[in-house]
């Protein structure tokens, strides 16, 4: 206990006893799980309904595309506590307060972010690949599925990490639906909750820091290839 005050890069003795002492104080393996579970659900909704949404403005041509596109990125400039209140009274309304429903259910509804970050990785696909799989008799969708997202995999990849990090921090909706059930609720409001408790012990609250980073760190380093081409082929066109 005594060597976090050491000033020393490396400590001399070496022990997991912290991470061990978490798990009695807390069920974070519950919290872990809730959050991985939200988050892939999250994940999975954005990636699917924002790639939908941006083949759509990206490859299909109708009148007023356009100013559309611009209303759906102005959304980005609303903050996310001014949609705070009514959607947390259409979920009331629903019955769905106290679940985890509210957590990964808006993400099936879209976002700007992801529309335009998808968009922009689709315009660098010739469009000849989509008129030419339209005279063959293809439809949207089977373009859309068939030649469009595999060719989107590093611009998935890149959004899936983007996403994935977001609903991982997200503490601002979890306190909203779930503020203290430690069965249900995500990891950042249980380190919420044990930063109130121990908050002087410095060991536990690292290591429990350590718990809540390193999910993000090593998505990163699975995808990083996929994430950096990604990133820098939406910019292209």
């Amino acid at each position: 206990m005594a060597e976090q005050f050491d000033m020393t890069l490396v400590p001399r003795h070496p022990t997991l006893a912290n991470y061990i002492e978490l798990f009695h104080i807390m069920p974070f393996h519950l919290l872990i799980w809730n959050s991985l579970k939200i988050s892939a659900i999250s994940t999975l909704g954005q990636l699917l309904t924002c790639s939908m949404a941006a083949f759509i403005f990206a490859v299909v041509r109708f009148p007023g595309r356009n100013v559309l596109f611009a209303l759906l990125l102005l959304t980005l400039m609303v903050p996310a506590q001014i949609t705070a209140i009514p959607q947390f009274i259409i979920f009331k309304f629903l019955g769905l307060y106290g679940t985890q429903a509210p957590l990964y259910v808006p993400s099936f509804l879209g976002g700007a972010f992801g529309t335009f970050l998808m968009r922009q990785y689709f315009q660098t696909i010739p469009l000849e690949l989509a008129e030419a799989a339209r005279m063959d008799g293809a439809s949207l969708s089977r373009i859309f599925f068939t030649i469009y997202l595999p060719l989107a995999k590093p611009a998935l990849a890149a959004f899936a990490i983007i996403a994935f990090m977001f609903s991982w921090n997200d503490l601002f909706t979890a306190l909203i639906y779930l503020p203290s059930d430690v069965e249900k609720t995500t990891l950042t409001v249980g380190l919420a909750l044990f930063q109130t408790q121990y908050s002087g012990h410095w060991t536990l609250m690292m290591a429990a820091s350590v718990i809540s980073v390193a999910p993000i760190v090593i998505a990163f380093f699975l995808a990083q290839k996929h994430f950096i081409s990604g990133m820098a082929m939406t910019g292209m066109k």
